[in-house]
């Protein structure tokens, strides 16, 4: 009964329109209303005792036994609370519909006062079994017990939120720029297909209330029913599966575990440009090796154990590598750059490709050696050798043999010392025209046959020096090309490898 008529039946527009005090009017009208509710609250009490007076719960609420109950489900993705890759599954936050026809809980809304909905709890009326059929929760926690809504011709709809542990197979080959497919399969745990069939209520989940998560970006909840028969069972078993497609948001991996390794991967080929003679060569690459390390480490504890390894390990595995072979040439330079006097000479073809060909084409130069023309400078440092060699030789040939006249010499001391003096004389000649040879004598330097042999012999030590110092050179210029090539090649090779891993995120 609504209130128009309950205060028509009363008279209560007549006492309002008769001259009465308004006071008398209020008070008349507050003590109808709460009469007509009362009333309506008396009806709603009547109403749920005629329905569950001769009601179970128990027993599926069906007229015709062999007919199937429409349970239609709805779900709503309001959270993802966490996602476990090392252990694999996936918690998130749910609200659970649940639709269905009871036959013993249907009434004519007018024999109670227009009552069309009321709203008890769900353990007063059958609920269906449907639970989650990859629940991976230790507890088994089921929904929170909520209030089911009964509309008057039998439809019940039951809401209930739920925290779910669903278990999700985890595909880290592309991490931090991979994307997963989680699903959550939704089913009767008792009940086949001919007892109860379960509907889709949307073709997706329901995300207009998704809470944006800091890591995953959702891009759909496709649902799709299937129809199952296991091995246990004939008959067939119906179920609804929701796949969560999730893509990671790959921004803090890249600030915090890309970037870092690269930075670090281009101080490996650094170490060819280092010195030799610094002795920091090899510390600088078993460093950056620890370095990588670590972060290898980081990423490995946050990964599930599989045969698939991520994409940022294996660029840590590659360039991890390359620091290594970087380390070991490294080595193999040193002891190219160090070899000494008694090392083999430097082969000509080496002295041909390494030294002239590949020197000028990675600006390789010598303190004093022109940029420009390095042959024309070492040619001219060849003729000055030979002429040197040539004036030393024909000294030699033109002194002729004199006898020294030892004299005695009184010094400030009054002490007697003994001094050789004499006079060696060379013949210097020369044409004169084309006719005359004229000789001139001309006072030679070497004095004595020992003291000659003692000049030869310093000589030849200064000359073997230099020739030992020029083979060390030449040594330390092939290390030092070699240097300067793989520098450049373990460049190239950084640069690439950070560009593919980079693409990935583009």
């Amino acid at each position: 009964m609504d209130l128009n008529s309950c205060l028509l039946s009363l008279g209560f527009l007549g006492i309002c329109v008769s001259p009465v005090p308004l006071q008398l009017c209020r008070v008349s009208f507050l003590s109808i209303y709460l009469g007509c509710s009362g009333a309506q609250g008396k009806f709603a009490y009547k109403l749920l005792h005629d329905l569950f007076a001769n009601y179970s719960n128990a027993l599926r609420p069906v007229e015709d036994t062999d007919q199937a109950l429409n349970v239609t489900l709805q779900i709503t993705l309001s959270q993802i609370i966490d996602m476990d890759e090392r252990n694999q599954i996936l918690t998130a936050y749910l609200w659970i519909r649940q639709v269905w026809v009871d036959a013993y809980l249907a009434w004519d809304k007018d024999d109670y006062d227009g009552i069309d909905t009321i709203r008890i709890p769900s353990s007063y009326v059958w609920r269906p079994d449907i639970v989650l059929y990859n629940n991976a929760d230790d507890q088994f926690t089921e929904s929170m017990e909520t209030n089911v809504v009964i509309r008057y011709d039998g439809q019940v709809m039951w809401d209930s939120p739920a925290i779910t542990k669903s278990s999700c197979k985890v595909d880290v080959s592309y991490f931090p720029f991979d994307g997963q497919q989680c699903r959550l399969t939704f089913g009767s745990w008792t009940y086949n297909g001919n007892q109860i069939d379960l509907l889709n209520g949307l073709d997706t989940g329901d995300l207009t209330d998704f809470v944006e998560n800091v890591e995953w970006e959702v891009l759909g909840m496709p649902a799709k029913r299937n129809v199952i028969i296991y091995g246990c069972c004939s008959e067939p078993y119906p179920d609804i599966t929701y796949t969560l497609l999730l893509k990671r948001r790959a921004s803090f991996y890249i600030f915090n575990l890309l970037l870092p390794c690269i930075m670090i991967s281009f101080l490996a080929p650094l170490g060819f440009y280092l010195p030799a003679d610094s002795g920091e060569k090899v510390s600088l690459g078993v460093t950056v090796l620890l370095a990588l390390t670590v972060f290898q480490l980081l990423v490995a504890e946050s990964m599930p154990p599989s045969e698939n390894v991520p994409l940022i390990g294996k660029y840590y595995i590659a360039t991890m590598t390359m620091i290594t072979a970087s380390t070991a040439l490294t080595i193999f330079i040193m002891n190219i750059h160090h070899c000494g006097p008694g090392a083999k000479p430097v082969p000509k073809w080496a002295k041909k490709f390494i030294l002239q060909y590949m020197a000028r084409l990675f600006f390789v130069y010598e303190v004093g050696e022109s940029c420009k023309s390095p042959k024309r400078a070492s040619k001219e440092e060849q003729k000055a050798q030979t002429t040197e060699d040539d004036s030393y030789a024909t000294c030699r040939e033109n002194s002729p043999q004199q006898e020294l006249v030892p004299q005695r010499v009184s010094s400030a001391s009054g002490q007697q010392d003994w001094k050789e003096t004499g006079t060696r004389m060379k013949l210097e000649c020369g044409w004169e025209g084309q006719q005359h040879q004229v000789c001139v004598k001309t006072p030679c330097l070497c004095h004595h046959n020992s003291l000659l042999r003692n000049v030869e012999y310093i000589a030849n030590c200064f000359r073997d020096q230099k020739a030992a110092q020029k083979q060390s050179g030449e040594w330390k210029k092939v290390a030092k090309v070699m240097d300067r090539i793989f520098m450049w090649i373990f460049f190239i090779m950084v640069f690439f490898m950070s560009m593919l891993i980079m693409g990935k995120a583009i």
